[in-house]
């Protein structure tokens, strides 16, 4: 089941009045072990401002959504106790982009990727947003 405040914050990156936008190839197909890197351009607001956080949430087919990871206007980052060891939640400020890295990724792994936004304040704004989700394979050989 879907917890409340993971189904508030996809709602929230449908309708936000600043949108996160993906700007790296839609799919991805990787095989066992390597590494996988997945950036989302935010636009619409400062990846330094406390008011927000960018998150990634991953669902594999068939499955519910899982969260991975946060990062923070300040800085701060949590991610999923689950996935902690591989993947990691980082930020370029220079380039305002947010950044999953995963290592050691596994076929468990294969899954639609999202980042979004959680908006911290705004929450009344009801403008749409595109979402461009990542789709990531991993095959083996």
């Amino acid at each position: 089941m879907i917890s409340t405040s993971l189904l508030l914050l996809l709602l929230a990156a449908v309708h936000c009045g600043h949108c996160v936008e993906l700007i790296q190839t839609r799919s991805t197909v990787l095989t066992p072990g390597q590494s996988l890197t997945l950036t989302c351009k935010v636009s619409g607001y400062s990846v330094t401002d406390n008011s927000y956080c960018t998150h990634w949430i991953r669902q594999p087919a068939g499955k519910t959504l899982e969260w991975i990871g946060e990062i923070c206007g300040d800085g701060g980052t949590a991610h999923s106790e689950k996935l902690k060891s591989r993947f990691q939640v980082t930020r370029d400020t220079s380039s305002s982009t947010v950044t999953l890295t995963g290592q050691n990724m596994q076929t468990e792994d294969t899954a639609v990727y999202y980042c979004a936004r959680e908006p911290h304040s705004d929450t009344h704004q009801q403008h749409p947003c595109t979402k461009i989700p990542y789709t990531v394979y991993i095959i083996t050989e």
